[in-house]
């Protein structure tokens, strides 16, 4: 079984930044792809950003390109989104989840975390 944490959320006012950590145990890390969802009130899951297994490539949805980055650091069972140039529309619950594959879909992800609440207002 594989357990994923996810960490980092909050308050920030538009235009600020914050950086969610996903910690991951369980089963060897580097075996996964991890991809970061998120899911507003009354709305459906939507993809957000995926990375492969060794780090070296990258998805992102065209909603967050250019504004958020995830990475991972497999030395510390752990991937991160940063999140910039926020605006009241990335409010929601982030899920970070662990797949074989940088899908952007959510059933390609086998393991999930319980999320972290990300409220973006002034």
């Amino acid at each position: 079984q594989v357990q994923l944490v996810e960490s980092g959320g909050g308050l920030v006012q538009p235009g600020g930044s914050l950086r969610l950590s996903c910690a991951v145990s369980g089963r060897t890390f580097r075996n996964y792809a991890m991809g970061w969802f998120r899911q507003a009130p009354g709305k459906e899951r939507e993809f957000v950003a995926a990375v492969v297994r060794s780090g070296s490539t990258t998805y992102y949805a065209d909603s967050v390109k250019g504004r958020f980055t995830i990475s991972r650091d497999n030395a510390k069972n752990t991937v991160y989104l940063q999140m910039n140039s926020l605006k009241p529309e990335d409010t929601a619950v982030y899920l970070c989840a662990a797949g074989a594959l940088p899908v952007n879909n959510e059933d390609g992800y086998d393991y999930w975390g319980q999320g972290t609440q990300v409220t973006v207002s002034s």
